[in-house]
């Protein structure tokens, strides 16, 4: 389970962009006012933040290096903590200049977490576990850059759901968390779109 303080996932805990309640965050904030470390980030991405207990995880691609990695920085010192390299070469240079090749948000389910990045015209999950180790990879589907990718997984039970969709296909797919097998999977249609699966139970 997680704690209140938690960001486990895309839109936070319930999915719905609301933190838990009864916590009191800053309502204002300068370069120094209510500023407790600050890092720069290598490469570019979208992706929010991920918060589990000390850890931030953040996605981030680095067109310099070829690369789309995952970091983890101390949430209490903001150092980095691990690297991850979870794609090397690869990288969609088409599309929207003003979108990132990491526009994906890191799902944890307090064991793994999971990430998607487009790269060399497909779209790829890969699990982690929380200390940096790759533990799958997963092509999910082929991918017809328009704009660009930003579809975050989502956790539910067993799986974690993931949708890709894009002028040359569209699929939801679930993946086993554990092994990164193939469940189930369905065509969508053929549109640009940039949607993340939110679950509704």
């Amino acid at each position: 389970s997680f704690a209140p303080t938690d960001w486990p996932w895309w839109r936070g805990p319930d999915r719905n962009g609301h933190a838990a309640p009864d916590q009191k965050p800053p309502l204002s904030w300068s370069d120094t006012e209510n500023v407790v470390w600050k890092v720069p980030v290598p490469g570019r991405g979208h992706s929010s933040p991920t918060l589990v207990g000390d850890q931030i995880f953040l996605a981030t691609a680095d067109l310099e290096k070829s690369t789309q990695s995952v970091l983890c920085y101390s949430r209490k010192r903001g150092e980095l903590a691990w690297r991850t390299d979870v794609h090397r070469g690869g990288l969609e240079e088409k599309g929207n200049g003003k979108t990132t090749l990491a526009s994906s948000t890191v799902a944890c389910d307090g064991e793994r977490l999971f990430i998607n990045f487009l790269n060399d015209g497909a779209v790829y999950t890969t699990a982690l576990s929380r200390d940096g180790k790759q533990l799958w990879q997963t092509r999910v589907t082929d991918f017809l850059v328009h704009q660009g990718f930003g579809s975050s997984p989502a956790i539910y039970e067993s799986l974690v759901i993931v949708t890709a969709d894009s002028k040359g296909n569209g699929a939801i797919a679930a993946l086993d968390r554990g092994t990164g097998e193939l469940v189930w999977k369905q065509e969508r249609p053929k549109v640009p779109n940039y949607t993340s699966p939110i679950i509704l139970t």
